[in-house]
């Protein structure tokens, strides 16, 4: 019996075959976003266990300097070989991008004395002794080769139109990532600086360990590197990365519900019937069961080939963004993995569960004579949004006992979480009240009449334009976030770099070019800073030291500090320290600090200052106290102040000519600034593509619902036709009616998603990154927003009725009697 009740129930899709293409595309398209997400994630991760390797060694230990942008003398490698150290190898780093602007990494290695250290011989084949003869081939795995569709001999282009090659494919399956290797040759003619960015060492003895460190000349440091290390450092970038996605999945499930629930109402006459007939309720919901896990099986299968084929498009701004926050490599071709998939598969079968629960509920409770009856569930829709409110209101609650509990990453968005689900099932409520109340105050009978049928067009659309709202909201509240984040970075950067040129010199030379520099023509001042890390047991130390100038003072961003707080700072025992530090540690203006020896106990806290660049502890001492603390330890900098903006580049010219510097340990504040907002937009790319994707899913789903229900109501539009409305007044009143809920819709939207923001900054990114800036808001790229969700709208409800109106009103009135 079970086989012809199904029969009968899907029989419903050839008559309405528009339904088929509207459920699949809400499940469709919700875990396609979500699998986009999963496999990003799963995939950075994996990529991160297999970054600890290289030629499938491990390299637990690294030698690197402890200044930036100074290199390893070559001959302190050859006396660490000599010394007995051969499972040491140097590295050089050099970053490039392609003529379709993709940054790539070519890493420069000893392939002789790789092969002497490789476990099992991996290294020792012949295609790493070609790296060595020229003209010097580079290795490239084989996904990397894939995503740039290389072949063997073949060249890459550069930005500046110069070739490297020709390519070597890895078909060892030894190299991971987006790093290509080739011999350190190369990397020196295309423009690395002398030395090595770094050592690589294998496993040693803890003799072998100290006597390395014993040899380290000064300026050097061995560090062990650790995969947990990196996993915990991207955590709150892949949660956020997260929160996202799920967000998308539920805008789509929305539209699954939507087009499920008005599925069910339009099978009431159908239904009724075969329950008069005998079939029992155990068979229609075993029969209905039956569509719905189809439903969720051809869903899943769907999603996956579109989720795989979103992350790959995205998964280029994702590395470029892990490697310039946190220097994690990660390959840039995803494969389909079961691991994610899996998930995906049960947040489908859980997300049609929640979707057809209730309507089937509702389905199969109602008496059988009301449903052979035409009367239509959808009629009493009010009172389902006034449980939805009542249900709102529990979440309301749940958000403000949220609050009170002390804050943090993953409670944030627990927070955001009860407000927006609070909030979107108050919004179908809201605005059919508001609909019904306008339909009995108005004079004009059109317009009355109007309002009566928008609110009772929410029966169908009332779903639809609560995801609508939830994914504008979304949308405002990133874009809100994102654009505060990047002008308080802006701003930071410009008061931070107030030096026109910073130098990093030898702390040999930094004297002699200080002295130099003041005696310039163009120069107005001067400015040292000395710098030293320090590991204690609340992780790792960062101390600077500052000068007593009011230029160094404006560069300092302070949030929150005593009176005279820079006559402290130079003429007391005190200390400024980052922001992060502070919520660490729990900090405040006015405390007392202790710190490691040498500097002792009892440092005032004389105030916090932002620090966007720094995710480690940080603090800043006067050139004084950092001076009778560290003497002659640490690296050094040298900021200079230019009475002429423009002879910047001149003066650059005559250091680096007079000093014989590396161009690297001279920077234009101009170009560090461009740099560094280049690497911010591409860190958001991501983000901002989720959020607009969710924003156009929920704009379909608007559109799909207001469609089928159109032809739902084929019976009143030929009726109003027969009654001397016009087609182009239906057209206009329909997509009038589509304007007026997302107008209302955006009226609720737009202060959630400004609390939304607010939320994330003060929470969530507090939490996560130990940051808090000030919000900004930004009305143009608001009403950019609104105006082509709106008008995209508008066009969505005059096509829907449009498309009704085609047809001759006799012939569509006799259809639908």
């Amino acid at each position: 019996m079970l086989f012809p009740v199904a029969k009968a129930l899907l029989g419903h899709y050839r008559r309405h075959p528009l339904q088929i293409f509207l459920v699949w595309l809400g499940l469709t398209l919700g875990v396609a976003l979500l699998v986009g997400v999963l496999a990003i994630n799963h995939h950075a991760k994996n990529s991160y266990s297999a970054g600890e390797k290289l030629f499938s060694n491990p390299f637990p230990n690294r030698i690197r300097a402890i200044q930036e942008n100074i290199s390893i003398p070559q001959a302190f490698y050859i006396n660490l070989r000599r010394a007995g150290y051969t499972s040491c190898m140097p590295i050089q780093t050099l970053h490039l991008a392609t003529d379709d602007d993709i940054d790539i990494s070519l890493v420069g290695i000893d392939p002789v004395a790789l092969m002497q250290i490789s476990s099992n011989n991996l290294a020792s084949t012949v295609d790493m002794l070609a790296l060595m003869h020229p003209p010097f081939p580079i290795l490239v795995s084989q996904p990397l080769a894939s995503y740039f569709g290389l072949d063997d001999g073949d060249s890459i282009t550069l930005q500046n139109e110069s070739k490297v090659g020709p390519v070597i494919i890895d078909k060892a399956q030894r190299l991971s990532g987006s790093r290509m290797f080739s011999d350190i040759a190369l990397t020196k003619m295309l423009g690395h600086k002398a030395g090595f960015d770094i050592i690589l060492c294998g496993e040693m003895s803890e003799s072998q360990t100290e006597r390395l460190e014993r040899m380290l000349p000064r300026g050097l440091q061995l560090e062990t590197h650790k995969e947990s290390g990196l996993t915990a450092l991207t955590k709150a970038f892949h949660t956020n990365l997260l929160a996202m996605g799920m967000l998308s999945f539920v805008v789509g499930l929305f539209i699954f519900y939507q087009a499920m629930s008005l599925s069910f109402v339009q099978r009431q006459p159908l239904v009724g019937t075969l329950r008069q007939i005998g079939v029992s309720t155990k068979e229609l919901i075993l029969a209905m069961s039956l569509e719905v896990g189809l439903w969720a099986i051809i869903g899943w299968i769907s999603g996956n080939f579109f989720g795989l084929l979103l992350a790959n498009q995205l998964i280029p701004a994702v590395s470029n963004s892990l490697y310039s926050l946190y220097s994690a490599d990660v390959d840039l071709l995803i494969t389909w993995s079961w691991s994610w998939s899996y998930q995906s598969l049960w947040m489908a079968i859980l997300g049609c569960i929640l979707a057809c629960g209730w309507p089937l509920y509702r389905l199969l409770s109602t008496e059988p004579i009301r449903l052979t009856a035409r009367l239509s569930l959808a009629r009493f829709a009010g009172k389902e949004f006034e449980v939805q409110a009542i249900v709102a209101c529990v979440f309301c609650i749940a958000a403000y006992l949220m609050n009170l509990l002390p804050h943090s990453h993953e409670n944030g968005f627990m927070l955001i979480g009860f407000l927006m689900i609070s909030v979107g099932l108050l919004t179908p409520f809201m605005l059919w009240k508001l609909f019904d109340w306008l339909s009995y105050r108005l004079s004009s009978a059109k317009a009355r009449w109007f309002f009566s049928d928008s609110a009772a067009s929410l029966s169908y659309r009332g779903v639809a334009a609560m995801a609508f709202m939830l994914a504008l909201s979304s949308n405002i509240g990133v874009e809100t976030m994102v654009g505060s984040f990047r002008a308080t970075t802006n701003n930071w950067l410009e008061q931070r770099l107030a030096a026109d040129v910073y130098i990093q010199p030898s702390k040999a030379s930094a004297s002699r070019i200080s002295y130099w520099l003041e005696k310039q023509p163009e120069v107005e001042s001067v400015w040292r800073q000395w710098t030293i890390d320090y590991q204690t047991e609340y992780g790792r130390l960062e101390i600077l030291s500052t000068g007593s100038t009011l230029g160094e003072k404006n560069a300092l961003t302070m949030k929150v500090a005593i009176p005279e707080f820079w006559y402290s700072l130079h003429h007391e025992r005190s200390v400024l320290i980052s922001e992060s530090m502070a919520l660490k540690w729990n900090l405040k203006p006015g405390d007392s600090l202790d710190l490691p020896v040498p500097m002792g106990d009892n440092w005032k806290i004389s105030g916090v200052y932002y620090d966007y660049g720094n995710p480690y502890n940080q603090l800043l001492l006067s050139h004084h106290a950092w001076l009778k603390a560290f003497g002659g330890q640490g690296k050094t900098g040298i900021g200079v102040v230019l009475t002429d903006k423009e002879k910047r580049t001149e003066l650059i010219g005559r250091i680096l000519k007079k000093y014989r510097l590396p161009i690297e340990q001279v920077s234009d504040n101009n170009n560090i600034q461009t740099q560094a907002m280049r690497v911010f937009d591409r860190t958001f790319i991501v983000t901002g593509t989720l959020g607009n994707l969710t924003l156009v899913i929920a704009v379909f789903g608007l559109f799909f619902a207001t469609l089928v229900g159109e032809v739902s109501r084929q019976r009143q539009t030929a009726l109003l036709r027969c009654l001397g409305l016009s087609g182009k007044e239906l057209v206009l009143l329909g997509g009038l009616q589509l304007l007026m809920i997302g107008l209302f819709t955006m009226l609720i939207a737009l202060p959630l998603g400004i609390v939304l923001s607010q939320l994330l900054i003060d929470i969530v990114m507090k939490y996560a990154f130990g940051w808090t800036m000030e919000i900004n808001y930004f009305p143009v790229e608001y009403i950019t927003t609104f105006s082509w969700t709106l008008l995209a709208l508008t066009l969505a409800g005059a096509a829907t009725v449009w498309r009704v109106t085609k047809r001759q009103a006799i012939v569509s009135l006799r259809e639908s009697l």
